[in-house]
């Protein structure tokens, strides 16, 4: 990765910003220029607001389909938060759409009314399924939805909703009766059919048609696995940085149920043999993962993310902050770090619940003592057993300013784990001064 990549990353994304804005609004220029106004404020602004909730419908499908050049210089987590809150704006955007034209024109028929044409009924239908859509995806988790159910959902829903949405505008919007603008409307939902079916039905065909092998499934833990992946004989292993994830679909057979996941990856990409992914049983599927055995199958895809230190090259301080699991991005850089004989300094503090929840705990010691990186760990333990002379209770600001020597002007703090760790260790380093920009944070859920 070269010393210029987070330079050209935020240059890509603020074009990418620049460019989203520009496809959004261009219908509503092209429609305030050569359009057709009805004379009222509020029946045009309604129209305007149909107009920019459509495109952002049309842009909901490149956000999610996991185009890495659309994802790079952002992070998935990222973007699919994005997604979620544009999701949430364009519904916003056409619900008033119906209200401001029937405000406009006096015709509250058009919102109230049953005896009003079939487009019309189309429209509504449209806007109850988008309603439906975006309260599955907001509230899936306080609905106890699954993930594996609610993406079913979605992914029905969202392909009905640019069906219906197109058809309503095309067959009734006033604006494109414009040659121009129904080129617009065909060319972009066109392209979001197209890019949606590649990224459901194509995509997950070719990544399965060139499945990777399990080619070890080693316990590291009670409860966690790592899992080491090897491409089909004389293809290549994908690009990844250090700190990445992947989404892997398992297929085992056996009975054992078949979903795509994603986890972060532990490996180091300076091996090209194999990548890996070390996971936890946190629910139905990844209690399952014991049960994987050397040559079970799996649709690879990555690698995604930003939460790697070889971004940012200069930084030479670095501060490391893991709960449970969340090593396995850290473990990853550190593990690139050894590989590539870096020298810079790195203070890990793993916090785990007792000494049974230590992962990589041999592993880490060795490369303590090996000097690259300049590693130390300090090992942070709830509840340990007897004999423990190392820290105890929870990474506060107490333990963070000793351990960090007193001294946290010019470190960079990378922090994963569960959410409570996350907060708790945002609120004491921002109460310790540490400025957002020397923060770095990693999300498991992309749906929190």
């Amino acid at each position: 990765m070269p010393d210029n990549a987070a330079y050209h990353g935020n240059t890509r994304g603020i074009l990418l910003v620049v460019l989203y804005m520009a496809v959004a609004i261009t219908p509503l220029i092209l429609a305030s220029v050569y359009g057709y106004p009805y004379g009222h404020v509020l029946y045009d602004l309604g129209r305007s607001f149909a107009l920019l909730g459509f495109m952002i419908i049309v842009l909901q499908v490149f956000l999610a389909a996991r185009i890495k050049w659309i994802e790079q210089p952002y992070g998935f987590d990222i973007l699919i938060r994005f997604h979620r809150n544009m999701g949430i704006f364009a519904l916003l955007l056409i619900l008033a759409h119906p209200f401001l034209l029937a405000a406009g024109s006096g015709r509250w028929a058009l919102v109230l009314g049953p005896a009003v044409s079939p487009v019309v009924w189309l429209g509504r239908i449209t806007l109850a399924v988008l309603i439906a859509s975006v309260l599955l995806s907001v509230y899936q988790r306080s609905l106890g939805l699954k993930y594996e159910p609610w993406r079913l959902v979605h992914d029905i829903l969202s392909p009905l909703i640019i069906v219906g949405a197109f058809v309503h505008s095309f067959m009734i919007g006033a604006d494109l009766n414009l040659a121009l603008m129904q080129g617009i409307w065909i060319a972009s939902a066109i392209a979001a059919v197209s890019v949606f079916v590649y990224h459901r039905l194509i995509r997950p065909r070719i990544l399965r048609k060139h499945a990777y092998r399990v080619t070890e499934v080693v316990p590291e833990a009670p409860g966690v696995w790592t899992v080491k992946l090897a491409p089909a004989a004389g293809e290549p292993l994908f690009d990844y940085l250090p700190g990445q994830f992947q989404f892997i679909t398992f297929f085992r057979n056996r009975g054992l149920p078949e979903e795509e996941h994603h986890w972060t990856i532990s490996s180091s990409p300076a091996g090209r043999d194999y990548v890996s992914s070390t996971i936890k049983a946190l629910g139905d599927f990844t209690s399952t993962m014991g049960q994987t055995r050397v040559g079970d199958r799996a649709a690879v895809h990555g690698g995604f993310g930003r939460f790697s230190y070889v971004l940012y090259p200069k930084e030479r301080d670095l501060v490391f902050i893991a709960g449970g699991i969340g090593i396995t991005p850290l473990m990853s850089m550190i593990r690139h770090m050894q590989d590539t004989r870096d020298t810079r300094q790195v203070l890990l503090l793993y916090a785990n619940k007792d000494q049974s929840g230590i992962v990589f705990s041999r592993e880490l010691s060795e490369i303590e003592a090996g000097g690259h990186p300049s590693l130390r760990v300090v090992h942070v333990l709830g509840s340990p057993g007897p004999g423990w002379k190392g820290e105890t209770g929870f990474v506060d600001e107490e333990k963070i300013l000793r351990l960090c020597g007193d001294d946290l002007d010019g470190k960079i703090f990378y922090v994963c784990g569960p959410s409570g760790l996350i907060d708790a260790v945002l609120d004491a380093l921002t109460g310790l001064g540490v400025e957002d920009y020397r923060i770095r944070i990693e999300i498991f859920s992309f749906l929190d």
